[in-house]
């Protein structure tokens, strides 16, 4: 069962009853763990581009859908590379700013992981 989100703000995100001050993936069996984001930064000089290497690290085998909350005002983008490997995947990408990635990961249904960036 996938936990649900009960807000979100500049820094912060509350999910499954937890207040969490980093970005975090959500995996398809629920458990929520802290972002890789320096496997973009590292890459592009910034974790506001998801790079080919963290997008391995957020897919899990079998998910569908990736609902990404691109910060608070939406600064977040895939690289071509991510992208690619996403469709290659087979799983569709909602990018959103994270106020509405929260609301449509609380609707999603079937097998949906996410990748939440709680500033910008």
């Amino acid at each position: 069962m996938k936990p649900a989100i009960e807000g979100t703000e500049f820094g912060s995100i509350v999910i499954g009853g937890k207040t969490l001050e980093h970005d975090i993936v959500v995996r398809l069996d629920g458990k929520v763990k802290k972002r890789k984001k320096r496997l973009s930064s590292e890459l592009y000089g910034t974790s506001h581009r998801v790079s080919r290497a963290e997008a391995e690290h957020i897919y899990d085998k079998g998910a569908e859908q990736l609902i990404i909350g691109a910060g608070q005002q939406g600064l977040v983008a895939l690289s071509e590379e991510a992208a690619d490997y996403f469709a290659r995947k087979k799983c569709s990408v909602r990018l959103l700013p994270t106020p509405e990635a929260a609301d449509a990961w609380n609707k999603a249904e079937g097998a949906v992981i996410a990748m939440f960036h709680v500033t910008c």
